[in-house]
């Protein structure tokens, strides 16, 4: 199945107690998409790089040389997730852009939809910024924030500095929140992005 077909199967959560994996494995002629979840699964448990390809034959119960006749090796079944990773971001990102009537606005719904993103999609998340070929997928959403600053603020006289500074604060709450490190009481993860972002742009 293509990427860009699995994307709406790829935004169903599921757990680590669901053999649901198993029983949507092999038998079912969709391997390669029961493979993908599988390591959407392990990627949040584990990072891009803490399992093998054998690991997720097993989480799906086909053999260990079963994965072979759709991904070379590991690598390769991370890369996909990485891409399914970069279109779901993108088109989350768009669509709240495309939602807001103004500046403002819109600049509050690309944080909302960043975090929200990291915190709902936490193995895509990883596959995203953890995989270094994808990290040039999102360019289109920088563009998008860039130019929100320039219309949010035509003075301003770095925007693409500015773009940069508002995706590494959004990029560092995302990571607090998902390493459990962020406090219990106080400011919410979209509050302090907001208000980050407000002071960076002056």
């Amino acid at each position: 199945m293509a990427c860009g077909d699995y994307l709406d199967r790829m935004s169903k959560p599921f757990t680590s107690g669901d053999d649901g994996l198993a029983r949507k494995g092999y038998h079912h002629g969709n391997l390669r998409e029961a493979l993908i979840e599988a390591a959407r699964f392990l990627i949040t448990e584990r990072g891009p790089q803490g399992f093998t390809l054998i690991e997720a034959a097993r989480l799906v119960n086909v053999s260990p040389a079963a994965p072979y006749r759709h991904f070379k090796d590991r690598d390769a079944l991370v890369s996909e997730v990485a891409a399914i990773a970069a279109e779901t971001f993108e088109r989350r990102m768009r669509i709240a852009g495309e939602t807001a009537v103004t500046p403002q606005a819109r600049m509050e719904a690309f944080g909302g939809a960043y975090l929200a993103f990291a915190r709902e999609e936490p193995g895509l998340y990883r596959a995203l910024f953890d995989t270094p070929c994808t990290l040039s997928r999102p360019t289109l959403i920088f563009k998008a924030l860039e130019a929100s600053i320039r219309d949010l603020r035509p003075d301003h006289p770095d925007p693409g500095g500015a773009a940069q500074a508002v995706w590494a604060l959004s990029h560092g709450v995302a990571l607090l929140v998902q390493s459990g490190q962020w406090p219990a009481s106080g400011k919410t993860p979209d509050d302090v992005l907001s208000l980050g972002a407000r002071s960076l742009l002056g």
